[in-house]
């Protein structure tokens, strides 16, 4: 079984700043892309930014500047540093990774999701 588990939510006011992490456990072989979304309420779930296994990175224009992807593939770990946080920027953030996990000696693709995490910035 593999789970993703985010942590490093909460509460901060407006030009503050806020680390997510999300770490990647079980019978994992190899995970190529990981990223982070978020949904906000009433709205659809919108990606946020994503790195690949060899570090190439892509953000939504809405966060260029202010946010920072990063990971640590010996921790199966992604990092979302988010600085000069706004109220908009408001929602629950998701972690994603396609990942490659064994089970019964057969190896298996999938797109795994984490839980997700609260993120408010009070203005």
């Amino acid at each position: 079984q593999v789970q993703l588990v985010e942590s490093g939510g909460g509460l901060v006011q407006a030009g503050g700043s806020l680390r997510l992490s999300c770490a990647a456990s079980g019978s994992i072989f190899r995970i190529d892309a990981m990223g982070w979304y978020r949904q906000a309420p009433g709205k659809q779930r919108e990606l946020v930014a994503v790195i690949t296994s060899g570090g190439n990175t892509n953000y939504a224009d809405s966060v260029k500047g202010r946010f920072t992807i990063s990971r640590d593939n010996a921790k199966n770990t992604v990092y979302l540093q988010m600085n000069s946080l706004k109220p908009e920027d408001t929602a629950v953030y998701y972690c994603n990774a396609d990942l490659t996990h064994y089970r019964g000696g057969g190896y298996y693709n999938n797109n795994q999701w984490g839980q997700g995490t609260q993120v408010t910035v009070s203005s």
